[in-house]
C-alpha cells in the first residue's frame, strides 16, 4: 500500500458530489412542461421514469440543461462532499475528480467552466480535474462512483470501488456508502 501521502482517491461529480439527479429533475420538468411532482425522485440510469425513451432523447435534455440551464454550476452540494473531502485532503491523501462530462461536441468549454465554477465556489478541495469516459486510466488508488456501469467496469479490474448510493444503482453490491461520512470511513479502514 502506498504512503498515505500519496495515495490517490478518485472521486466523481455527478451524483457524488453534486446532486445531478435532483437538478437535472427540475430542468426535466420544465423541458416536459410538467409539474415537477410528476416526475419521481426514485429512477434509474437513463431516467425512463421521466419520459426518457433513447438516448437522442437525453441527449436533448443534456444539452438543453447544460447550454441553457447551467446544469454543472447550478446542483446543489450533496451534503458531506466539502466537508469530509476536505478532512481526506487535509490528512494527506490527493483528491483527483474524475468526470464524464465532456460527450456534448462542441460545448467542451462551456462544460469546463461550469464544472470548475462549481467546484470552487462550493470548496471542494482537488489537485487534479480529468475529464474522462475511462476513469481507470487515471490511476487512483480508491475510486467513489455511482453509475453501476462505471462501479463494475473498475471492479473487474481489480480497483476498489467505492459505491456511492443512489436509486439508479441499489442492485450493485460493497463496498456502498449511503453518505459522504460512509465514504470516508471506508477509505480510513480499508487503508488501514
Amino acid at each position: 500500500m502506498p504512503e498515505q501521502r500519496n495515495i490517490v482517491i478518485g472521486v466523481d461529480l455527478d451524483g457524488v458530489c453534486a446532486d445531478f439527479y435532483g437538478r437535472m429533475r427540475q430542468i426535466a420538468a420544465e423541458w416536459f412542461e410538467r409539474p415537477i411532482g410528476e416526475l419521481p425522485a426514485e429512477v434509474s440510469y437513463g431516467l425512463s421514469e421521466w419520459g426518457i425513451r433513447n438516448k437522442s432523447d437525453y441527449d436533448s435534455l443534456h444539452r438543453f440543461a447544460v447550454t441553457q440551464r447551467e446544469l454543472f454550476s447550478s446542483m446543489e452540494m450533496i451534503p458531506g462532499a466539502r466537508k469530509y473531502l476536505r478532512m481526506l485532503s487535509d490528512e494527506g491523501y490527493r483528491i483527483r475528480i474524475i468526470t464524464h462530462r465532456l460527450f456534448i461536441h462542441y460545448f467542451h468549454a462551456t462544460a469546463v467552466q461550469q464544472t470548475v465554477n462549481w467546484l470552487d465556489s462550493h470548496g471542494i478541495p482537488y489537485w487534479d480535474l480529468c475529464f474522462m469516459k475511462e476513469k481507470s486510466q487515471v490511476g487512483a488508488d480508491i475510486y467513489v462512483e455511482d453509475t453501476p456501469e462505471n462501479v463494475m467496469s473498475l471492479r473487474e479490474k481489480g480497483l476498489y470501488t467505492i459505491c456511492f448510493g443512489n436509486s439508479t444503482n441499489r442492485h450493485v453490491d460493497a463496498p456502498r456508502a449511503e453518505s459522504w461520512q460512509e465514504v470516508y470511513e471506508m477509505v480510513r479502514s480499508y487503508l488501514a
